[in-house]
């Protein structure tokens, strides 16, 4: 039944959208935030004032996903997870697991990158995932003990992803960073204010706090 809701869904105008989408799965949606022509169905979608996902954007399998205002994920985005409470062997060692998506406010993932959001994924406020193909990765391997493991990535406030970069889980960007293209991010960082970069990334060199792209009061960059 769920499914053939989701397809009624899928066709309608965004004011009665909305309004299937709170009533039939619950969804808590501020009147002005917005949904394209995108297949998002986590277990609860919260988006708050002026947040919008674009389309042909797909989220599924996922705890939830949590929009602050003024939030944005761009058209052709996939984001997935694995939720917790499943009968599935996989990830029943992480008792404590959710999969979840948080977008502090202002921040925006562009397009055509993918999401794994197995464990927690949190994007701080002001912060870009700019570019394309851009893969954030928060499950993976482990060879040693032949089980499938994630742990939670966290990308600070006022942080820039540049373009075709992979962040791995355990990974931390912190506040006021930027992670350069083409990089790889495979370990938890702590110093503010910095270029990182490089295959792995490593701090490259300070950042200026006079830089206006670190103070701003609006999220979009004209």
């Amino acid at each position: 039944m769920d499914k053939i809701k989701k397809v009624l869904i899928f066709f309608l105008p965004w004011s009665l959208r909305r309004r299937a989408l709170i009533k039939w799965f619950g969804y808590d949606l501020h009147p002005s935030s917005r949904l394209g022509f995108c297949w998002v169905f986590p277990r609860k979608l919260i988006m708050k004032a002026y947040s919008r996902i674009d389309h042909f954007t797909v989220a599924i399998h996922l705890d939830r996903i949590e929009m602050e205002e003024n939030s944005s994920i761009g058209r052709s985005n996939w984001i997935t997870g694995f939720p917790s409470g499943t009968s599935s062997r996989h990830f029943q060692h992480q008792t404590t697991r959710n999969s979840v998506l948080i977008l502090g406010s202002n921040s925006s993932i562009t397009k055509h990158h993918h999401l794994d959001c197995t464990n927690l994924l949190k994007i701080g406020k002001f912060s870009t995932i700019a570019g394309y193909h851009t893969q954030i990765l928060t499950h993976s391997l482990d060879l040693l003990e032949n089980i499938q493991d994630s742990k939670p990535i966290i990308i600070g406030d006022y942080t820039f992803i540049g373009t075709n970069t992979v962040i791995l889980g355990g990974s931390i960007l912190p506040n006021h960073c930027v992670l350069g293209a083409k990089s790889l991010l495979n370990k938890a960082f702590h110093e503010n204010w910095k270029l990182y970069g490089g295959v792995p990334a490593q701090p490259v060199r300070d950042i200026p706090k006079s830089a206006k792209y670190f103070s701003r009061l609006e999220g979009f960059v004209y």
